[in-house]
């Protein structure tokens, strides 16, 4: 009974995957095209941020380290860990 529970469930997934397939390829294109906009994105928003705070008044290593913090935020294993 086990075994043909696990059966139809691997049979099951393998129908999703086979129709998912051929849309891969497109799939990861469109996934790397936004993945780049969003890390362009991300390094002006970098730049911006690490020079308001010099601007502002702090000294240049601490706003290093500011802007360090700020773009842990954009880094994509924190993506990934959030949707686990």
């Amino acid at each position: 009974m086990q075994e043909e529970l696990h059966e139809k469930r691997k049979g099951r997934i393998m129908k999703i995957f086979g129709v998912l397939l051929p849309f891969l390829p497109k799939l990861l294109f469109k996934f790397s095209i936004t993945f780049l906009r969003f890390k362009r994105g991300a390094k002006k928003a970098e730049k911006i941020f690490r020079t308001e705070l010099i601007k502002q008044g702090l000294d240049k290593r601490t706003a290093s380290e500011l802007t360090g913090f700020y773009m842990k935020g954009s880094e994509i294993k924190n993506f990934i860990r959030n949707f686990r």
